[in-house]
């Protein structure tokens, strides 16, 4: 569906006429405002906008979901400019909220580059104001103007682009007026940034305390990931055995500081929260406790490239929430006691087993408290019967993310930093940071193993440059991960998941050689499509199939090509 706004003429034209009467004012020298961008003559009021220019980075700016970056090109003026790029509902708004005076008045302006590309400024206590242009192929300024109420002392201006468009451009961003009084100045840049512990999936961070500051955001290898109010902190969701870059500015109500200087941490390889015993680059795969034609499988008989193994699937009872499992006779064990033994020998041989809880058919439903807590109690009490190191999760009919929060952190509780807990959402419940299971994902961050989209069974969907992309290509693979990659997850828990043959899935199946490819664009940046990411994510968790069943039908050809190639992944 085609969301894109639809020019308004009449209001456009209107617009117009106002911004060439107050250009017209301003260069009879009306005094207060000043054309922006340009020389008026007189004294030209001060530009209120922190780093208008984008010469130090993102700093001062905050960008939704990720999606702003600086460029080196195009510029309009120096040597920086804003990039943003929207990705499904997310429009790339980048922001910074500025100190005003009360009834005054302001000129904002901004040089711009792409299509539907939006000004604006918003808090101003009369009308907020925005303009934009459906096309811009080259600089061209936007510029509008407000006057500020009688309680007003801040403001915020903002660009943004629009849903399925290219990124934008900004640069030299100003807002001229009289300027307010902001308080305490800028902190200045925090000294003394050094590691102080690790595990297997986190670090520990500390640095002295900066004066004037009221808190602090950290910086992992050029993305801000956190923000705290002390001057320490935890970065979770690491990958084992991996080494990250780090930095932090200080805060206040004036605004950001610069970056500090850097410094390199190194997890441990050992296990931690949310990993269990799963390696740094894992394969998973779904074992059938059913016969739907595809090969049946004992436990012992799943193929040996699997570093996670998703017993599907737990049954939903009559209590809200809850959960049970019963073996199905189809598979052959002569026991239960069978079954358990070789969940302990695949353990014993370096795997994890989860239970899945799902599917297409699955009703598990966790919309309250009383669920939740059903919900986790039923889990564990599986994973202490049979032995499971945790939970997968795959609702195919949506979730609730407070609830499923809340159960999976009470499980978490209950079961202890070897949990293993991974999530396989389709792909529209991942289009954009907004959607219950994207942010359930990211609820859980600091426990999460790994999410494994399935990348089938799907229609066209947007990728994390705004253009749409079809299931079966290696671009469809890669720039929807980008979009789990930029909103928030870290690589390491970031999965592909793909059908093992033609027959397991409706739609969307790929061979192997094309999973292969997109693992090495998003892990090397090589093997590319036509989309190709901005940056490398060489700590990808790895890739998913439905199902081991389906993979030993096809003479196990998925796992026997796209195994090693997560397993050789840097």
């Amino acid at each position: 569906m085609d969301r894109a706004p639809h020019p308004r003429p009449t209001r456009l034209r209107r617009t117009l006429a106002r911004l060439t009467s107050a250009f017209a004012t301003i260069a009879l020298g009306a005094t207060g405002l000043v054309a922006l961008g340009g020389t008026a003559e007189g004294a030209a009021a001060a530009n209120l906008a922190q780093n208008p220019g984008f010469e130090s980075g993102l700093s001062g700016w905050t960008c939704s979901a990720g999606s702003g970056t600086t460029v080196a090109s195009p510029v309009h003026g120096g040597s920086a400019a804003l990039k943003a790029t929207p990705a499904g509902t997310d429009n790339a708004r980048c922001a910074q909220t500025v100190a005003v005076k009360p009834n005054s008045s302001y000129t904002l302006s901004a040089w711009v580059q792409g299509s539907y590309v939006y000004l604006g400024a918003g808090g101003t206590g009369t009308t907020d104001v925005s303009t934009w242009t459906p096309s811009a192929p080259g600089w061209q300024q936007l510029s509008t103007s407000f006057t500020t109420g009688a309680a007003t002392t801040s403001v915020t201006v903002y660009t943004h682009g629009w849903y399925g468009q290219p990124a934008y451009y900004a640069d030299d961003i100003s807002l001229a007026g009289p300027g307010g009084d902001p308080g305490d100045p800028v902190p200045g840049a925090p000294s003394g940034l050094r590691t102080a512990g690790a595990t297997s999936s986190s670090i520990d961070l500390s640095w002295s305390p900066v004066t004037g500051a009221t808190g602090y955001n950290v910086y992992r290898d050029g993305s801000r990931v956190q923000s705290v109010s002390g001057a320490s902190a935890t970065v979770t969701g690491l990958a084992a055995a991996t080494s990250y870059q780090f930095q932090v500015t200080a805060t206040n109500a004036a605004g950001e500081s610069p970056r500090s200087s850097a410094v390199t941490g190194t997890t441990t390889a050992g296990g931690g929260g949310g990993d269990g015993t799963v390696p740094k680059h894992a394969v998973t795969g779904y074992w059938q406790n059913f016969n739907n034609g595809a090969a049946v499988q004992k436990l012992r008989d799943v193929q040996d490239q699997y570093d996670i193994i998703a017993v599907a699937f737990a049954d939903a009872t009559g209590t809200p929430g809850a959960v049970d499992f019963t073996l199905d006779p189809a598979v052959g064990y002569g026991s239960e006691q069978q079954f358990k033994d070789d969940i302990k020998a695949k353990q014993a041989a370096g795997k994890s087993v989860v239970i899945s809880i799902g599917g297409q058919n699955g009703t598990v439903s966790i919309n309250d408290s009383a669920s939740a807590n059903n919900f986790a109690n039923s889990v564990y009490a599986l994973m202490r019967e049979y032995g499971f190191n945790g939970v997968d999760i795959d609702l195919e009919n949506g979730l609730n993310p407070t609830y499923m929060t809340q159960a999976l952190r009470s499980l978490s509780a209950k079961a202890g930093s070897g949990l293993v807990i991974t999530m396989a959402p389709q792909t529209i419940d991942m289009q954009s940071t907004s959607g219950a299971y994207f942010q359930t994902a990211l609820n859980i961050k600091d426990i999460l193993t790994v999410v494994n989209m399935q990348y089938y069974n799907s229609g066209s969907m947007l990728g994390c440059d705004g253009k749409v992309y079809s299931q079966g290509s290696v671009d469809f693979l890669t720039a929807l991960a980008c979009i789990q990659l930029e909103g928030g997850l870290s690589p390491s828990q970031v999965g592909l998941g793909l059908p093992a043959s033609t027959r397991g899935a409706g739609s969307g199946y790929v061979s192997p050689a094309v999973v292969n490819n997109a693992l090495d664009c998003l892990a090397r940046g090589t093997n590319c499509g036509s989309f190709k990411p901005a940056r490398t994510y060489p700590g990808l968790r790895g890739a998913m199939t439905w199902s081991t069943n389906w993979d030993a039908t096809a003479g196990n050809a998925w796992s026997n090509a796209v195994g090693p190639k997560v397993h050789g992944l840097p």
